[in-house]
């Protein structure tokens, strides 16, 4: 089988984050995609908003109605900094007969120079570039020296050439958070089950919490 592996923070998971999978488990013959939410992003050193636990019941909600839809809490387990080279390789542990997927937005892809192992996660599964049409432009990637030298040029190219077009979906959490701790309206930016659930659970009122985008 081929399994993507969709990671990110998650707070909360919104509809550009399911679109996003849905278009490369069309696009990219994946057969599962499975969501993992980080406990902590190395690139987002502050504390998240909205607890672990909120963040996993959120995303179980929205992907419950999707077949090849999952979420792995590994990182959660694992706790600390969520590094994408530890992920992966627990995950080839679990299915080492599968193709793995790692599913990244351009900026993802740029940011790869910063990441821990970069070599290793290139390795350990086939990266695949999610672009929101008109908004991203991943060619810009294709002539960027660091890249072709930490990836090599044809693993680079491989990941650009399989990149995934999604709709310019131009919704962020950040927004939605604001959007929530101002009394906004979220309703089509959420599925209605996180939309219900942030509102039960009172997630996202506090103005400090935010403070960090």
């Amino acid at each position: 089988m081929r399994i993507g592996i969709y990671g990110g923070s998650f707070d909360p998971v919104h509809l550009g984050h399911l679109i996003a999978a849905e278009s490369a488990r069309e696009q990219a013959s994946l057969d599962r995609v499975i969501f993992v939410p980080a406990a902590q992003s190395p690139h987002k050193t502050y504390r998240t908003p909205a607890a672990a636990a909120d963040r996993l019941a959120m995303l179980e909600l929205a992907t419950s109605g999707h077949p090849a839809f999952e979420v792995s809490s590994v990182e959660l387990e694992r706790g600390g900094i969520s590094y994408t080279v530890e992920t992966l390789a627990e995950m080839r542990a679990r299915f080492p007969d599968d193709q793995l997927v790692l599913l990244l937005g351009p900026d993802a892809v740029r940011g790869l120079a910063t990441w821990r192992g970069p070599r290793r996660i290139a390795e350990l599964a086939e990266l695949v570039t999610i672009s929101r049409s008109g908004l991203d432009d991943e060619d810009q990637l294709r002539n960027d020296a660091t890249l072709r030298e930490l990836l090599g040029a044809t693993v680079l190219e491989r990941c650009l050439d399989s990149c995934v077009r999604m709709p310019a979906v131009g919704v962020r959490a950040t927004a939605i958070r604001e959007a929530v701790r101002a009394g906004r309206s979220i309703r089509y930016l959420v599925p209605a089950a996180v939309a219900t659930f942030i509102q039960q659970h009172g997630l996202y009122r506090d103005a400090t919490a935010d403070a960090h985008g």
